[in-house]
């Protein structure tokens, strides 16, 4: 008897598994689960908010065995662009959560790896679209503008002629811009769809604009042959409306969704047109299903586009969001060399000083096309009036320019600003919400709007989701009060105002 309940017991313990290993595999799935958090904490904490969400949003940990942490993305450009920037990174950090982790592996997602349409990032969940077959019939359009059809059809007129100047050789790349530049040059070489849609964003006159011909002119060079249209949302809503008007919506249709590759400028400009963005889902879903390039510009992230319908946010922050910061001095000075190089050749001309250059680097701070102007600007000075160009002229001519861009902070830049330091989301600051992680950020973002614009309470409070210039004084006068009671809050808004200031 005793001999044969020995014989069960392993029979049994092969057969279903104990009670107290399947407690034990829950605590391990437990506490690999957060160590993967705090990792990711530290993360989003080095990187910033921006950073994080363009690489590390969809990153997931698959499993860990023997030293050995698996981990799983999307994407083979993801992977790549993660091991050959982060990976070392990623790697102390869980080494200071758990030692005995030697190695890190990224693999992609089964479930998105390559099909049959070979597209990387096949996301979309909608029902396929009954277009016919696309063929590309026509060549990318030179960069001349081209007339308008006066008659009811759409003809040749849908897209915005490209500038020749805007191209990668052009381009100077910095630290504020490296990601967007980078995810543009991999989607012109990449065989196939690695992301899509490319969403780039950024404040004005920060070179989304140049990104984006600069992709359409390096698609043009490589294969001709591949439709591209490149146009404003402005645009697009004008000929949306123009078909509307004639009654010829199906060759609006038509025309966008037989495309390769469709770049809109400035979406933010169809907020609030419902029947504009109504047509741009389904023009987007169309080319998505038919694994076609998508390229999307704005000011801002998809999450914090105001006017723009859920599903339509949701769609733009499939594929990879690149954002441009505002440029650093370093960055700023290479390209005023660059165009300066460019000038001297073109006109013959003595080259600029460099202290010169130092000089507007150092002032001219707003964005890049303000820095170009006023370099053109002394340049056009000093040929007109046959002199040369010093440092003492360039402050002559350029006296009202320096002086508007002095404390030129915009209360948006505080709002982005602020909601990235405090890694609060930009519509939640402008929401309604009163719990203390909002709300004392938005106070403090109110308090610096105060001292650094010269906006008046209403137009701030305007500013922060059509709030009374009341919630304005109130903030004013709760951030006065804290920074005098707490050193922590006295000092994070010390740093914000040097950061917005320099």
């Amino acid at each position: 008897m005793d001999k044969g309940a020995g014989n069960k017991e392993p029979a049994a313990k092969a057969g279903k598994q104990h009670p107290e290993n399947r407690d034990s595999d829950v605590a391990a799935n437990s506490a690999l689960d957060a160590q993967w958090h705090r990792v990711r904490s530290r993360l989003r904490a080095e990187l910033g908010e921006a950073t994080f969400n363009s690489w590390f949003k969809l990153l997931s940990v698959d499993s860990v065995h023997r030293g050995r942490v698996v981990l799983k993305v999307p994407t083979r450009f993801v992977r790549s662009w993660i091991e050959a920037h982060y990976l070392p990174r990623i790697r102390d950090y869980w080494q200071n959560e758990d030692p005995t982790v030697k190695r890190i592996d990224i693999e992609l997602q089964p479930e998105w790896a390559p099909v049959e349409t070979k597209s990387e990032t096949r996301m979309q969940t909608a029902p396929p679209s009954r277009l016919p077959p696309i063929e590309a019939t026509q060549p990318l359009r030179q960069p001349a503008a081209a007339p308008l059809a006066e008659n009811v059809g759409l003809r040749d007129d849908l897209g915005a002629p490209l500038d020749p100047r805007f191209t990668f050789e052009n381009f100077v790349v910095g630290k504020s811009n490296e990601l967007a530049h980078a995810a543009a040059r991999r989607l012109t070489e990449a065989d196939e769809v690695a992301f899509n849609p490319l969403f780039l964003y950024g404040g004005v006159g920060l070179g989304k604009t140049h990104l984006m011909h600069a992709i359409a002119w390096e698609i043009r060079r490589q294969d001709p042959q591949r439709t591209v249209l490149y146009l404003s949302a402005e645009k697009f809503m004008y000929q949306f409306i123009r078909a509307l008007r004639f009654k010829d919506t199906m060759a609006f249709k038509q025309q966008f969704r037989e495309v390769d590759v469709l770049m809109i400028d400035d979406i933010q400009f169809i907020a609030g047109k419902d029947s504009t963005q109504e047509e741009f889902f389904h023009t987007f879903n169309a080319l998505i299903d038919h694994n076609r390039q998508v390229i999307i510009s704005a000011d801002r992230s998809p999450t914090d586009l105001e006017g723009i319908e859920e599903r339509i946010r949701s769609r733009l922050g499939w594929g990879l969001v690149a954002d441009i910061h505002p440029t650093d001095y370093e960055l700023r000075l290479g390209i005023l060399q660059s165009k300066a190089d460019a000038l001297a050749v073109r006109a013959e001309t003595t080259p600029i000083p460099q202290p010169v250059l130092e000089f507007l680097a150092q002032r001219i701070v707003s964005n890049i096309r303000e820095l170009e102007g006023a370099l053109n600007r002394v340049v056009a000075y000093a040929s007109f009036v046959g002199r040369p160009v010093t440092l003492e002229m360039a402050q002559d001519v350029l006296r009202d320019l320096l002086r508007a861009s002095e404390r030129r902070v915009t209360i948006d830049e505080i709002q982005r600003r602020v909601a990235e330091y405090f890694n609060v989301k930009m519509g939640d600051m402008l929401s309604a919400r009163r719990a203390r992680s909002v709300a004392r950020p938005r106070q403090i973002a109110m308090y610096l709007s105060k001292q650094l614009t010269s906006r008046s309470l209403p137009e701030i409070g305007r500013k922060f989701g059509g709030r009374d210039h009341t919630t304005v004084i109130h903030a004013v006068r709760k951030i006065e009060q804290l920074r005098e009671e707490d050193p922590a809050l006295d000092e994070d808004v010390d740093l914000l105002r040097r950061m917005l200031e320099n």
